[in-house]
């Protein structure tokens, strides 16, 4: 008897290869051999098992999946990326009662001052540590727009939790905006700190990188990092609403001796001008390819506020004040887009260089101007310059 789905007991029914057939001629045999057990019957193709049809399905299954994590993780589609998630440095640190502890009065360091600002990943580091974006409104400037932020790992090394770190401001040149190009991790600036750091060449920097202009220089203007009058206040933006916002979300030096800033070409410009005007708030500055005096043309009938932003009178008025000390260190290279920059930066260290207004050039050889030439040289020389004058981290 058979079954029905239904379990009701249905009357025998030979279906199959094994269905009774009629009765073969004499001297032939009535039924042809059973197969061997568990094998096809004889003149059938070998069937695969239900177990093997499940593993082909089941590798097919996850080598798709596999292949849709990789597309969806490229294009950064959730949820095979964190980029968008929030992202919070300002860890307090706090006794046994969990309330945050602070610093002695005479402490080097500065704890969050806060507001916390809304902080988004744009990227992970293979080491866990992130890149993060937010939007600055700059209180004293009036611009508004992007700025990213790095701390290295020893940030979060319980070692440190009570110590504040060095800052370093990267500017880029180019457009500036609306990124600022070093936030990207196919330049290595990051890795390169941890690198440097690990090595006992350099500081364990954290950064800010901010967007350099209010808009696109796609017209060939640009705003040379300044405050020029009727427009946006870059000058201010750099030196005051970005060293802010860093202030106010991570634990930093209190004295200039942790600040410093880096750029190449009018980044590169906008750091020499920054510490040469600012001495009293940081104290280095790595200037890669630079631009050595104000080139805008929206200088034009400004000319007051144009030599107000110019690094060699600037560096000329503090030579003549006799301080404070502040550190320059400019790398060129021999293959610069621009043959008058070499010439021009020696020219400003010969004239300059003395008294409080230190400097070291490095010559890159075969160098262009660009990032990917900067980058690796930094670590030759100017980051050890800078590093060696400044402080962090300190408690």
């Amino acid at each position: 008897m058979s079954h029905s789905p239904d379990g009701q007991q249905q009357p025998y029914r030979s279906e199959g290869p094994y269905q009774q057939q009629p009765y073969p001629p004499q001297g032939q045999q009535p039924y042809p051999p059973h197969p061997p057990q568990g094998q096809p019957p004889h003149g059938e193709p070998r069937r695969p098992s239900r177990v093997r049809r499940w593993v082909i399905a089941g590798a097919s299954v996850l080598a798709l999946a596999g292949v849709a994590a990789l597309v969806m993780n490229h294009y950064e589609i959730p949820p095979f990326t964190d980029k968008g998630e929030a992202v919070s440095f300002g860890k307090p640190h706090t006794g046994d009662s969990g309330e945050a502890v602070k610093p002695p009065a005479n402490s080097k360091m500065s704890m969050p001052t806060g507001p916390k600002a809304d902080f988004k990943n744009s990227m992970t580091l293979p080491d866990g540590t992130h890149v993060a974006v937010t939007t600055l409104d700059g209180k004293k400037s009036g611009f508004k727009g992007k700025v990213w932020v790095w701390a290295p790992k020893e940030y979060d090394d319980p070692k440190f939790a009570k110590s504040g770190f060095p800052v370093m401001i990267a500017l880029p040149g180019g457009a500036g905006y609306p990124n600022n190009y070093w936030m990207g991790t196919d330049l290595g600036l990051q890795t390169s700190i941890s690198k440097w750091y690990a090595e006992g060449k350099s500081k364990p920097f954290i950064l800010a990188m901010p967007v350099l202009n209010p808009g696109p220089d796609d017209k060939g203007v640009y705003w040379d990092g300044s405050d020029i009058p009727d427009q946006p206040k870059m000058g201010t933006w750099l030196t005051d609403d970005v060293p802010d916002l860093v202030r106010a979300n991570f634990r930093t030096v209190k004295s200039r001796d942790g600040w410093a800033y880096m750029g190449s070409s009018t980044g590169g410009f906008a750091s020499l001008k920054a510490v040469l005007k600012h001495p009293d708030k940081f104290k280095a500055a790595i200037c890669s390819g630079p631009d050595i005096v104000p080139d805008s043309s929206l200088w034009r009938g400004h000319d007051k506020e144009k030599a107000e932003n110019n690094p060699e009178l600037l560096a000329k008025a503090l030579i003549d004040k006799k301080g404070p000390d502040v550190y320059l260190a400019f790398q060129v290279g021999t293959n610069e887009s621009n043959k008058n920059t070499l010439p021009n930066v020696e020219k400003f260290i010969a004239a300059y260089g003395k008294g409080p207004v230190h400097t070291e050039l490095k010559i890159i050889q075969g160098g262009q101007h660009n990032a990917k030439t900067y980058v690796p040289n930094m670590g030759e020389g100017p980051i050890q310059y800078i590093s060696k004058v400044m402080e962090g981290p300190v408690e």
